[in-house]
């Protein structure tokens, strides 16, 4: 069935009661189980079938979604209980989507150096889905400098890609998971809401996620975003501090809060195929996606830069493979502006 479009509010919409803030967690729940038994059933290997990463995707959503909503309706809900089960999702669903991250790193910055080579031969795709073995483009039309950054990338990333695949299977043999699958199995049949949650309007606790949301956005330099190829995102370039870049913070949390309003209205008007969808919300939040993914993938060319005793001319390469993804980075705040204020102006 088509889906609806929807803006982020609807005032004339009717108060929801507490009890589908209950339906949607148990629903939540029940998609966590299933994905576990699938994830059980199919087994993983070295670099985990296309059914077991599927599965393990499916566990990162219910697990995010879960815990978005423990946050955004957490006065509805038991407060001990929700203040323990929360970080528990979180520590999940973060060591989960490693392994992923690593090979989906690799894949974006090798894309990158054969676009940036001028090469015809591009990455071919996997048969597998993201998760499974990154594809191996061939080096023969690439520079030396750029076969070599991509030779040392692929070294780095595969070895961290393995120790994440390492640290997600401990995980989920640990006691420590078994403990959040048992509280999860319990959420499936009985969610612990407060005496007056059944009562309570959800509409006001999602017009305070929006909110927020709306005021980390005030806080970002939109004007300048708005404007292409301001070079505003290779400030700092040159940094000797190899921390995290200093101005990609606020962008990182206004994605997470806008997936927390996205969470708060699935709450209000259903999940799944038949629920509404706000397209411009959606493309904000891909836009995000990206900006992250950009601002991880220099972060990572930067790191092997500084590998000691490389050629002069990997270093270069790596040196632009950096200035690019930062490129990207401007790119995707740019795409982000666009689509916000495209926003901001159909609902005023």
């Amino acid at each position: 069935m088509a889906q609806q479009h929807l803006e982020p509010t609807d005032p004339l919409a009717q108060p929801v009661a507490g009890e589908s803030l209950a339906d949607y967690l148990r629903s939540q729940a029940t998609e966590f189980l299933r994905a576990l038994r699938q994830h059980r059933e199919t087994g993983v290997g070295s670099s985990g079938s296309q059914e077991s990463v599927g599965a393990a995707r499916s566990l990162r959503r219910s697990a995010r979604r879960i815990s978005g909503s423990l946050h955004t309706y957490r006065p509805l809900l038991d407060a001990d209980w929700s203040e323990g089960m929360r970080p528990e999702l979180a520590w999940l669903s973060g060591t989960l989507a490693a392994e992923y991250d690593c090979a989906a790193r690799l894949e974006r910055l090798l894309t990158a150096l054969h676009r940036l080579s001028g090469s015809v031969t591009l990455p071919a795709q996997t048969a597998g889905t993201p998760g499974g073995a990154p594809p191996m483009p061939e080096r023969g039309n690439l520079t030396v400098g750029a076969a070599k950054a991509g030779a040392l990338l692929d070294r780095q990333l595969t070895l961290a890609r393995t120790r994440a695949h390492s640290t997600a299977l401990q995980a989920l043999g640990s006691s420590r998971f078994h403990a959040v699958a048992d509280k999860v199995a319990v959420l499936a049949s009985e969610v612990p809401l407060t005496p007056a949650a059944p009562d309570a309007d959800l509409r006001a606790h999602a017009a305070a996620a929006e909110e927020r949301l709306s005021d980390a956005i005030a806080g970002l330099p939109l004007v300048t975003a708005g404007s292409p190829y301001n070079a505003e995102a290779l400030i700092h370039g040159l940094s000797p501090d190899p921390a995290p870049h200093p101005q990609d913070g606020p962008w990182h949390q206004v994605r997470l809060l806008l997936r927390l309003h996205r969470y708060a209205l699935e709450v209000l008007y259903g999940h799944g195929q038949d629920a509404p969808v706000n397209v411009r919300l959606l493309a904000a939040g891909q836009a995000l996606n990206r900006h992250r993914d950009a601002s991880e993938a220099a972060a990572a060319a930067a790191h092997a830069a500084r590998t000691p005793r490389i050629a002069p001319a990997t270093a270069y390469a790596l040196g632009v493979l950096h200035a690019d993804q930062r490129h990207e980075v401007e790119a995707a705040r740019f795409a982000f502006q666009q689509s916000w204020q495209k926003q901001t102006v159909s609902t005023s």
